[in-house]
């Protein structure tokens, strides 16, 4: 067969005739290559032709072979080999090694693939079988009503459907790992407590200080449809934000609020009512001005809440004062990362005695538009940096010290009443949490205001401050500038945390006070139908005249009742029935058998009681 002229001129001299005879080439890719490389080095002026053809790898031509330039050239079955032959020559040597290897990692990969799909087409064989004989044993006395085999492949996939619509229920109503009903260890243990503390530390702690029981126990009579406010008052990077979209979008209410998508405040209107019952940033917005402090809020709320109104006309409100507090360290640390993104806070007022403080009272740490990108130590070293006792500032009263002028009087004495002013209004309002406590703040706000949460708070342990990486001495730094924040956090965690044993425990002793009752109740109902069922089978046995002259009284089940009650006052106090025995022993024989009938009656209840427990 002649090649056309175009192919002819790309593939240069004519290649090697094929003798006569020659045995046709095998498929054998090792084979090919031998071949290729001999037909290459017989070629005169190729370039392969001074290089000589070495074996494949794998392949081994004996100690005692010829070489194999030597070997007559074996003929090709099809034209496409013997064009291709003269190309693959022309490839450099590690070229075609490549190609030659990848040549063999698709026949290695070939057959990895048919034995592994013979490997599982056995496995499944076999697997069948193992069923089927299973199967056998456990449905035996049916095999004679029809054909078994076919009687138990359909039942293998009934089964097999009916477990995979089993998984896709699961998935659909328990998705996640957090499902409550693959915990295995709720079978082998009791629920553990959701209030245990979130720190990692014991839940019993030795208190502190010494609070009162009116201290301890907060229970505020909140009425929704009344006129009572619950003001939040929001310091900054104590978990605030959050807490406060807990109140508008997390309690369980008649009317909830009302929050849209892309707006910030949300519309929390009592029932039936066009008035607001909670005064926060997410409710009524800065109102008082950004993060208002304790005196500003005071002042501020009543005006704006009844400002319009005549003072004639104005209700009698209950403001109940909220806030949440944080460790002093991870505060001020939040606080300075928040400061490096390019916050300011100078929309707040700092209003006190009716005036905003001067310049010189209040001088800025910065002179530019913003503080982003401060370092640690220059956010320490500046001396008016309202970050420092910063819960405290705005937790007390600052009318008490002259607000921010510092020359009314002596930095220590300032600090003293600023300190006691704090911890005074952080002990009367009716409600205070910490951002390390979140399920404890839950609960006490829940107990507090009779208000519930329709899902749990998350206790987020990382955080912006706990990535930053502090040693011991800029640690006692940040602690120094804030010792006043330090003594009053550790005020209000032995605070919070009696105030949650103390509530626990009058939840566990109110429970058992209602399963007591329940008890009484239960043995009372008991005890009643016992004796009513006695009486009637004694009435049934005597005859209608020796009742009469027995029983005076023609209610028989009065007298029953006045013994039934009677007989429970003396179970409930045996100090009471000890009493009457020892009175009863000095009576006189004929007082004895007069009362034989009420003797025999207690005999009675007193044997239904024990055979009863």
């Amino acid at each position: 067969m002649a090649l056309p002229a175009f192919a002819a001129r790309a593939l240069g001299p004519p290649p090697l005739q094929l003798e006569q005879g020659a045995p046709a080439r095998t498929t054998c890719p090792r084979r090919h290559s031998r071949v290729e490389a001999e037909l290459a080095a017989s070629r005169p002026g190729s370039v392969a032709a001074s290089v000589r053809a070495s074996p494949p790898r794998g392949v081994s031509l004996g100690f005692n072979s010829p070489p194999l330039q030597d070997k007559p050239p074996k003929a090709f079955s099809s034209l496409a080999g013997a064009l291709r032959a003269p190309l693959f020559a022309l490839l450099p040597r590690g070229r075609r090694r490549r190609m030659h290897d990848l040549r063999r990692r698709w026949d290695l990969g070939s057959l990895c693939r048919a034995l592994l799909t013979r490997g599982l087409a056995a496995v499944g064989h076999s697997l069948k079988h193992v069923l089927s004989a299973i199967f056998s044993k456990i449905f035996g006395p049916l095999a004679s009503v029809g054909n078994m085999d076919e009687k138990s492949n359909k039942l293998l996939l009934a089964l097999v459907m009916l477990f995979l619509f089993a998984v896709i229920v699961l998935q659909y109503v328990c998705p996640g790992t957090e499902c409550q009903l693959l915990r295995l260890q709720a079978f082998s243990s009791p629920v553990p407590d959701p209030y245990r503390s979130e720190d990692e530390s014991s839940a019993r702690f030795v208190p502190r200080y010494n609070f009162s029981r009116s201290d301890l126990l907060r229970k505020v009579d909140f009425d929704i449809n009344g006129d009572d406010l619950i003001v939040f008052l929001h310091i900054q990077k104590t978990g605030g934000t959050t807490f406060g979209r807990h109140l508008v979008r997390n309690i369980q209410l008649e009317q909830p609020c009302e929050c849209r998508v892309g707006q910030k405040k949300c519309t929390c209107h009592r029932p039936g009512k066009r008035e607001t019952w909670l005064f926060s940033r997410f409710s009524t917005g800065w109102s008082c001005g950004l993060h208002a402090d304790w005196t500003e809020l005071t002042s501020c709320v009543p005006a704006v809440v009844d400002g319009k109104r005549d003072a004639r006309l104005r209700p009698s409100r209950n403001f109940h004062y909220i806030t949440i507090l944080r460790d002093p360290v991870s505060r001020y640390l939040s606080e300075w990362r928040h400061v490096q993104r390019g916050a300011t806070w100078k929309a707040s007022l700092h209003v006190c005695d009716g005036r905003p403080p001067t310049s010189e009272e209040l001088p800025s740490c910065y002179t530019g538009d913003d503080w982003s990108g401060c370092p640690l130590k220059e956010f320490m070293d500046c001396p008016y940096n309202l970050a420092n006792n910063r819960q405290v500032r705005m937790l007390s009263d600052l009318t008490l010290v002259g607000c921010y002028n510092l020359s009314v009087m002596p930095e220590k004495q300032r600090n003293k009443v600023l300190l006691e002013s704090a911890k005074s209004n952080l002990k009367h309002m009716a409600f205070f949490g910490l951002t390390e406590f979140q399920r404890k703040t839950q609960y006490l706000f829940e107990k507090t205001f009779n208000m519930n949460f329709i899902s749990p708070f998350t206790q987020y342990n990382t955080t912006r401050a706990s990535s930053v990486e502090i040693n011991e001495e800029i640690q006692k730094r940040i602690e120094g500038l804030n010792f006043l924040d330090m003594e009053l956090y550790s005020y209000a965690k032995d605070l919070f945390l009696q105030r949650y044993q103390f509530m626990r425990q009058k939840e566990h002793q109110d429970a058992r006070r209602k399963r007591q009752e329940q008890r009484k109740f239960l043995k009372g109902r008991f005890l009643q139908t016992h004796f009513q069922s006695q009486s009637q089978s004694q009435g049934q046995n005597q005859s209608p005249g020796q009742n009469l002259s027995q029983n005076p009284n023609p209610n028989p089940n009065q007298n029953l009742t006045q013994n039934l009650s009677q007989n429970l006052t003396q179970s409930s106090n045996p100090n009471l029935v000890q009493k009457e025995n020892r009175g009863g022993q000095k009576q006189g024989s004929g007082q004895e058998q007069s009362d034989g009938s009420t003797s025999n009656g207690t005999n009675d209840y007193i044997g239904s009681v024990e055979t009863w427990r």
